[in-house]
């Protein structure tokens, strides 16, 4: 389905991406979750600040998710890809 990278296995049931199965794909989670982390550290005392920061930087790790897990995203049922 995907012609692109695969950087993240499907989930087996329901809907999205499981766990990274490449190292680009850990290294995409870790840098979302250092920006995640270093983010709610420096504006913890302004929450608007950082949802105004952290929404951007969510829906770019999504579309990334997206487009590099291996199957594409669709509907699960458990059965074997």
């Amino acid at each position: 389905m995907s012609d692109g990278p695969e950087w993240f296995a499907p989930k087996r049931y329901g809907y999205g991406a499981g766990l990274p199965i490449s190292w680009q794909g850990w290294l995409v989670l870790s840098v979302f979750l250092g920006i995640c982390f270093v983010v709610s550290i420096a504006f913890k005392d302004r929450p608007l600040v950082t949802v105004a920061i952290m929404a951007p930087v969510i829906a770019i790790f999504l579309v990334i998710v997206a487009r590099t897990t291996k199957g594409g995203w669709r509907w699960r049922w458990g059965e074997e890809d």
